[in-house]
């Protein structure tokens, strides 16, 4: 990499900064208790602890036999041991014999061990297997020790051990072992509630004929796309031209009926003549100058206690600038432990150049061809240009956060790439 010494203004604000300032003003919000079926992809806003032991009672690790140790501590196939079966105990079985010298019980996985046995005997390790449940057995291996194959009541989780910890994502794993601790419902911070007003007179819905001065609309689709994967509801979606009165109507709804938690705006940001959200919001929200490429022009206040971002008109640099403070945010609103997206640092395909004293999200492929060297290339012909179309993101893996100093990314260089879903 080439990097060049960094320049400073006093104008313009580093994309920590920026995004340091936005969590500063961003709590989680009140949590609400919900059942585990309807737990997936919500927060944990309180640790879960366990009701119950884990495992509830001891039981066996494997199909076979359980056993006096003792009876089957020499056994081998030259010298094997053969026991009385006086009991038959598949899972779910309440039965409780006594095994004396020279008994065994038939026993399935799962299923409680008596108290008195002190090993279980897999039937791989028996002459043949599991035959039917009141003939001998005979025991040609011996067990490693007392308590073979045996788990032992509580030896994964005590009841009141912590089992999933607050600000964890829910997924299949973590309701999974929830419900095994015993636990039915659990404690989820409340979803973000998020309005998206993409605006500008240029916009056309997708799929109308698009006349000359006009583009098709995808913002809307993008950002909400967006807000959904991080868990957030969308409350109102909509597109409005370069009116000032429209749109200072569209947020007063969106903030006071709609009771949107975060409004996310697209377009309108810059310094032209026809900005309707500096026009509208200027005084209300600051309007800052960021040093990121895509996304330099931001902006971002609270309005009656409603987040407003103000992001970019370019779909890549709205893109960009929503993984840059948006998501952080919508986490953080979630109680989230992590706010940042998974990291690899991986080697470059293809050389390009960065912008001198800006931090570069550059949407790339991975190429995992050899699973011990992933490489990455732009997923655009010219990387991160502000003007590459939404189109252009639609093979990316990921985006190469590319420091501020840095000004030349030569092939074969290593990069920080921030893995998309």
């Amino acid at each position: 990499m080439r990097t060049a010494p960094p320049l400073t203004s006093p104008d313009l604000l580093t994309v920590a900064e920026h995004r340091t300032a936005i969590l500063a003003v961003t709590g989680a919000l009140p949590a609400e208790s919900v059942p585990l079926g309807e737990a997936a992809g919500r927060t944990l806003a309180h640790t879960v602890h366990a009701a119950v032991d884990v495992p509830r009672f001891d039981n066996s690790a494997m199909d076979g036999y359980a056993v006096l140790f003792t009876d089957v501590a020499a056994a081998s196939p030259s010298d094997p041991v053969e026991l009385r079966v006086i009991a038959d105990l598949p899972a779910g079985s309440v039965d409780e014999p006594v095994l004396r010298p020279g008994f065994a019980a038939r026993i399935m996985t799962g299923a409680p061990v008596p108290r008195t046995a002190t090993a279980v005997v897999p039937l791989e390790h028996t002459r043949d297997g599991l035959r039917s449940w009141n003939d001998a057995v005979v025991v040609e291996r011996a067990p490693a020790r007392p308590g073979s194959h045996i788990r032992r009541r509580g030896e994964e989780l005590r009841a009141g051990a912590p089992v999933v910890p607050a600000g964890s994502l829910l997924g299949p794993l973590q309701l999974s072992a929830i419900a095994a601790s015993g636990v039915d419902a659990v404690s989820v911070t409340r979803r973000p509630r998020v309005a998206v007003v993409s605006t500008g007179s240029e916009l056309a819905a997708p799929g109308t004929e698009v006349s000359r001065g006009r583009i098709p609309e995808s913002n809307s689709v993008l950002l909400a796309s967006l807000c959904r994967a991080t868990g957030a509801e969308i409350v109102a979606v909509s597109t409005v031209a370069d009116d000032d009165a429209i749109f200072a109507a569209r947020i007063d709804r969106a903030i006071h009926v709609d009771g949107a938690d975060v409004v996310v705006t697209s377009g309108g940001v810059s310094a032209g003549t026809h900005e309707v959200v500096r026009n509208v919001l200027a005084g209300r929200i600051a309007f800052r100058s960021v040093a990121m490429q895509p996304g330099r022009p931001q902006a971002f206040g609270v309005i009656d206690g409603t987040l407003v971002f103000g992001l970019p008109g370019n779909p890549a640099s709205a893109a960009a600038s929503f993984e840059a403070f948006v998501r952080p945010a919508l986490l953080a609103l979630q109680g989230r432990q992590s706010l940042t997206r998974p990291t690899l640092r991986v080697a470059v395909a293809a050389a390009w150049r960065s912008p001198t004293d800006r931090e570069q999200y550059v949407p790339v492929m991975l190429d995992r061809t050899d699973p011990g060297a992933w490489t990455a290339r732009p997923a655009t012909v010219a990387g991160s240009s502000a003007g590459h179309p939404v189109a252009g993101l639609a093979n990316a893996d990921g985006y190469a956060v590319i420091p501020a100093s840095v000004t030349v990314v030569s092939a074969g260089d290593l990069v920080d790439v921030a893995l998309l879903p």
